[in-house]
């Protein structure tokens, strides 16, 4: 099996180090999360695994600190699904932690059946976008005394197929998983590109990331008919660690071969979709994002 994957999926390799640095990975204990930590925690990096399942997460912990004994891991509590939940983790960084350089928004649902987070946002638009979007705005003052430092949003090539239905955002009216779905990796993208213009100068540079189709835990909502034809094409589809390559390309490659609100897929800068390239659109993505949250970020 991983032979057929590696001729499909050539790996990408590197061997910088991290020592001395700090990162977060949200829904870091399980699937590309999860492999994204250990990567990190290989390289000698801080790593805080932010996650809403602490029982799930100390045992990532356990496993990486057998893997490598003398990692730097610990886990926190984060359900990005209640704003309270992500003050009181944002809380806790800034009581524990000097420094943080590397920010990756990895924790994400998947065409779920409807439902609304904690505080009524459609489930995956308030998961996926707008709780990492209030994340990385409470976090923005450590990443900035912390810059040069990086934040790194998981998209997908669904987004593609998204539209940001400003007079449904919460699809009261209408709701498709799959629109959903796409509508919030759209905004992932476009909360990538919006906030690279207000942070380069700040030191902070932001990057979208297409993982391409991973085999993960994030499928489970899947209808039985596209479960069945996963399992049945499951070689084709990447491992969790060959779907975190290029979040880590993300975080080790040098800022000068890298475009600050990129977009990037197989570990290379790629073409988002026309509806991501929308500076219109996600300036007013991020007007609507910070109403809804009751912020304001300049």
């Amino acid at each position: 099996m991983q032979t057929v994957r590696s001729l499909v999926f050539p790996r990408w390799s590197s061997d910088v180090r991290l020592d001395g640095k700090t990162a977060i990975v949200t829904g870091a204990n399980t699937g590309i999360g999860k492999e994204t930590a250990r990567d990190l925690a290989r390289r000698g990096a801080r790593v805080i695994l932010a996650c809403r399942d602490m029982a799930k997460g100390e045992l990532v912990v356990q496993e990486i600190l057998s893997e490598v004994p003398l990692a730097k891991v610990v886990a926190r509590q984060l359900d990005l699904s209640d704003t309270n939940s992500i003050c009181q983790f944002a809380e806790n960084i800034y009581n524990t932690e000097k420094a943080l350089h590397f920010l990756i928004n990895n924790a994400g649902v998947a065409m779920c059946p409807y439902s609304t987070t904690a505080d009524g946002y459609e489930m995956q638009f308030g998961v996926n976008h707008l709780g990492h979007f209030f994340l990385t705005f409470l976090l923005l003052d450590l990443l900035k005394h912390s810059a040069p430092s990086r934040v790194i949003n998981l998209s997908s090539a669904a987004h593609a197929m998204g539209r940001i239905n400003f007079e449904d955002l919460a699809s009261l009216k209408d709701y498709h998983s799959v629109k959903a779905y796409a509508q919030s990796k759209l905004a992932n993208v476009l909360f990538t590109r919006e906030m690279a213009k207000r942070t380069e100068v700040m030191g902070v540079t932001v990057y979208a990331v297409d993982p391409g189709m991973v085999s993960t835990d994030v499928l489970r909502h899947f209808g039985r008919p596209l479960q069945e034809m996963v399992r049945r094409f499951n070689c084709l589809l990447k491992s969790a660690a060959d779907g975190a390559s290029t979040t880590m390309y993300c975080v080790v490659t040098a800022e000068q071969d890298l475009s600050t609100g990129g977009y990037y897929s197989n570990c290379k800068r790629a073409e988002c979709s026309r509806a991501g390239q929308d500076d219109g659109t996600a300036l007013k993505l991020w007007a609507m994002s910070c109403h809804l949250l009751g912020i304001r970020w300049r």
